[in-house]
């Protein structure tokens, strides 16, 4: 199909895009060759092709088409894909197809099968989201309309009732004023009445040519109508005789004429009704009045000039809907809308658009854009360089560093006059621990002491960072050990001081000399043999040569000069994390300058929090936190991560936003948006799709120990098998957490933790099992061990003997047979064989039978002749080999 034809169809929407895969067979209509993989010459094609409309013969004529509706063409968005056409030589495919195995001809074509459906589903996905897209539109539009004709028809009412609220009002005065001309007019005709009662004798006399008589109130005159009095005197003697101004016409009465009651219009109503005598209310303004009203105003503000417009300098972040840059821009969202149309795309109120596309907007409409990042609400949240003057000294940060089992936390109770290792479940710590440990001379030390497991790198790398001084702990009768090594790496890689303390030398084996040879293999050279790093021997268990530490760790501090701010805000990391059930989120921070205090609003990581109480060491309630001193705080919305950074704000909104915006970026990070897409990586992912999955949900007591579990776990994975951690977290074991184990088909792992009771109910009705671990051995090699039981069994392949063929005998309806020579080992009934001829494998199958002269046996041994026949196979010759062999699975572990 041409690309004219594509277009129309396009156009049209009377095409459909399929992807056929065409396959052209050899001349004669054969099969493919199937030593080439089962491929033939072939060649994909894209192709279009044009779906025809079904006419019934006999129907009735179509009715009158509807208005064409106007819908969103999701194709406008982005520039239509070119097609492309892969066409191979098939002279490569040949070529190529001769060079591979079966396995690798099958293998790329599942590749390439995968490859074909993968980018069909993805052509699928993108159709059915423009669709949506288009739909949502449409939705979103016809919301919008709707919206302004009830916002139209809401300013309409109340327009209409204020004009008659104000019609009221007038109507009101009015009937007061005539009400008031009323009582006037009676009054006076009362005091009228009054005096001529007291003079009898002044009455008017007819004959008198300009008397006039006395007028009583009609109900012209209470309705507010003029009397109209006509005589010869007011008319130019007009009906008299004799002219004459006003003499003439004396026997002539005056005509006194009135105007009658106006009729009333119309049915009675509630109006005319309310009103005094039947007068009825005065006739409203109709709407289209008011419309005209109102249209004609705005021609005339139009004809006096419209105000000038304001130009403003427009905040543009890195996402913006097209509605906020139009209220930025105090411009109509519709006209917005139309802008963007005009510059190709398409893009609804709601709709986000990137920084490019705002700027271009902005600067159409006049304004001045001015671009500025998300990350820019982190700006001042870490102050300023603190300059000498401010500078106080402060107490060192010690880490305590070695290999598992030498005696670090034994060393550190020693100096603290504490038991913490009792605590610790089998005997090794798994936390990481902050403490601070006064001196008889007043002098204060902090210390941070670090697990030894291999699981607790990440443990170790946070404590080398934030430390001044590694203490590095080497047992004397053990000498240097892996954790060790890694302990001296991340001591190197933090660039800080380094002291030796070699313990456990009141054991018989101690050695401490051993131990200074061995750390010279990884450059570690001791004061004792002309190095720069101190060695202090020292017992915990004997409290031996404690001061001679504490002297050495105080001489190095002095050194180094340690010093900080403490008169600012507090600025500080986090050691560790937990949820505690009484106290809720409880982060173990180290204050490195400023001071904590009580009230202050905290940021760390992707939480936030009020401080409502600072606990040190101890357990014991302290006011504020100054600088390298260790405390837990309480009042986070939520346990942060171990070796996230912590700052002080000066508002709870600041504090908010900054936590929103690090929770953002870290999902971003999580998820696969912009990571680059390749067909490698494509392939990456099916590969791991195929790989067996063990899926576990993971609870620990703190953020440390889940961080190394899931690390540890994440160790023991391999092409096969792969342990995959659905969910971690801090705190015990949920509803939530076994309702979604039971979803995955997953274990949940509690370390150091329990489940409440609802969650062992429902564990116990769904059968979900919950295990329990308080030594992270335990913990991997249970999981290690069921790994281990998803892995394929291995095939293992064992020789069992090598037989001549002498003579090949025809063996009736079965075949062939073949007289052997048993040269090597055993012959085995049921067991497999190969067939060699000039040492090239030319059948690999089944033993079909195994005989003795005319009995079947089970075993030949070397030097026996005995017959043997093979399923579904007879091209046997004098002089070939047999191998007897026989396959063997084995069970594997990690």
């Amino acid at each position: 199909m041409s690309d004219t034809d594509s277009q129309e169809d396009n156009k049209t929407g009377a095409g459909r895009l399929t992807l056929q895969l065409k396959r052209s067979t050899d001349a004669g209509g054969s099969r493919p060759n199937i030593a080439s993989g089962g491929r033939g010459k072939s060649t994909v094609i894209v192709e279009h092709k044009r779906k025809l409309a079904r006419k019934d013969v006999g129907a009735q004529p179509p009715a009158q088409p509807a208005p064409p509706v106007q819908t969103f063409d999701p194709s406008v968005l982005k520039p239509k894909k070119p097609e492309v056409k892969l066409e191979v030589p098939a002279a490569v495919l040949d070529d190529t197809a001769s060079r591979l195995t079966g396995d690798e001809r099958e293998a790329r074509f599942r590749a390439l099968e995968g490859a074909r459906r993968m980018e069909e589903e993805i052509r699928r996905s993108e159709e059915e989201n423009a669709r949506r897209f288009a739909e949502e539109r449409t939705r979103r539009e016809t919301e919008d309309l709707a919206a302004q004709e009830a916002r139209r028809r809401r300013e309409e009412d109340a327009k209409r009732k204020t004009d008659e609220e104000e019609r009221r009002k007038v109507d009101e005065q009015r009937r007061a004023t005539e009400a008031e001309q009323r009582r006037k007019s009676e009054d006076e005709a009362r005091v009228a009445a009054a005096q001529a009662k007291q003079k009898p004798d002044a009455k008017p006399k007819a004959d008198a040519p300009n008397a006039a008589p006395a007028r009583k109130p009609t109900l012209a005159t209470k309705h507010g109508f003029a009397e109209e009095e006509e005589d010869d005197g007011r008319r130019g003697g007009r009906g008299g005789r004799g002219g004459g101004g006003g003499g003439g016409g004396a026997a002539h009465k005056p005509v006194r004429t009135v105007r009658e009651e106006p009729r009333r219009r119309g049915k009675i109503t509630v109006n005319v009704a309310a009103l005094d005598d039947g007068e009825e209310a005065p006739r409203q303004r109709s709407l289209a009045a008011l419309r005209r009203a109102r249209e004609k105003e705005k021609r005339l503000r139009a004809e006096q000039g419209a105000p000038a417009k304001v130009f403003r300098e427009v905040i543009i972040p890195d996402r913006i809907t097209v509605q906020e840059l139009a209220n930025r821009m105090t411009e109509r969202a519709v006209d917005v809308v139309r802008a963007l149309m005009k510059n190709g795309i398409m893009a609804g109120m709601g709709d986000v658009i990137d920084t490019d596309t705002a700027e271009l907007i902005v600067s159409e409409f006049g304004h001045t854009p001015k671009r500025v990042s998300e990350s820019d609400v982190e700006i001042g949240v870490v102050g300023e360089a603190d300059i000498d003057v401010d500078m106080e000294s402060r107490p060192p940060v010690v880490t305590i560093m070695g290999h598992v089992d030498h005696g670090k936390t034994s060393l550190l109770d020693a100096l603290r006059t504490t038991d913490v290792v009792s605590g610790e479940a089998g005997g090794i710590t798994q936390h990481i621990g902050a403490y601070q440990v006064t001196l008889d001379g007043g002098q204060k030390i902090t210390f941070l002491d670090t697990p030894g497991h291999e699981a607790f790198t990440a443990m170790r790398s946070r404590g080398a960072k934030i430390t001044d001084i590694v203490v590095l702990v080497v047992a004397a009768d053990d000498g240097v050990m892996p954790q060790t090594i890694e302990a001296i790496n991340h001591a190197r890689a933090a660039e800080v001081p380094m002291i030796v303390a070699i313990n456990k030398i009141d054991k018989p084996a101690a050695n401490p000399d051993r131990v200074r040879q061995e750390l010279l293999q990884h450059s570690i050279v001791v004061e004792e043999l002309g190095g720069d790093v101190m060695t202090v021997p020292v017992s915990a268990l004997k409290r031996l040569h404690l001061d001679k530490l504490t002297e050495a760790i105080t001489l190095q501090a002095e050194v180094l000069e340690l010093k900080a701010n403490p008169n600012r805000a507090a600025e500080g990391v986090v050691v560790e994390a937990e949820l505690d059930k009484g106290r809720g989120a409880v982060a173990t921070v180290l204050v490195k300058r400023g001071t904590l205090k009580i009230g202050d609003i905290v940021v760390a990581g992707t939480e936030w929090g009020k401080v409502r109480a600072l606990v040190d060491d101890r357990g014991r309630r302290v006011s504020t936190a100054g600088p390298s001193f260790p405390v837990e705080v309480l009042g986070l919305s939520g346990a942060p991560s171990a070796g996230d950074d912590f700052s002080v704000v000066e508002s709870e909104a600041r504090a908010r936003e900054i936590a929103d915006f690090r929770a953002r970026q870290l999902a971003f990070k999580k998820s696969d948006i912009g990571r680059p897409t390749s067909l490698e990586t494509l392939f990456g992912r099916l590969k791991e799709s195929q790989a067996k999955s063990f899926s576990i949900v993971l609870k620990g007591d703190v953020q440390g120990s889940v961080e190394a579990i899931t690390g540890a776990l994440e160790k023991l994975g391999t092409d096969e098998v792969k342990a995959k951690v659905l969910h971690s977290a801090v705190g015990g074991v949920t509803e939530s957490d076994v309702i979604l184990a039971k979803a995955s088909n997953a274990p949940i792992l509690a370390f150091n933790v329990r489940a409440n009771a609802q969650a062992r109910d429902l564990a116990e009705r769904e059968g979900i099992e919950i295990r329990y671990y308080s030594v992270i051995y335990d913990l991997v090699d249970d999981v290690k061990a069921a790994m281990s039981g998803l892995l394929a069994p291995e095939r293992r392949e064992t020789t069992l003997g090598m037989a001549q063929v002498l003579q090949v005998f025809t063996a009736g309806k079965t075949g062939k047979a073949a007289g052997c020579l048993v040269v090597e080992g055993l012959a085995r009934s049921g067991a497999k064989a190969r067939l060699l001829r000039d040492d090239v494998v030319i059948y690999d199958g089944d033993l079909g039978s195994l005989r003795r002269f005319k009995d079947e046996v089970k075993e030949v041994r070397a030097g026996t002749e005995c017959g043997m026949s093979f399923v579904n196979y007879s091209d046997l010759k004098a002089g070939d080999m047999i191998e007897i062999y026989e396959v063997v699975e084995v069970s594997r572990s990690l």
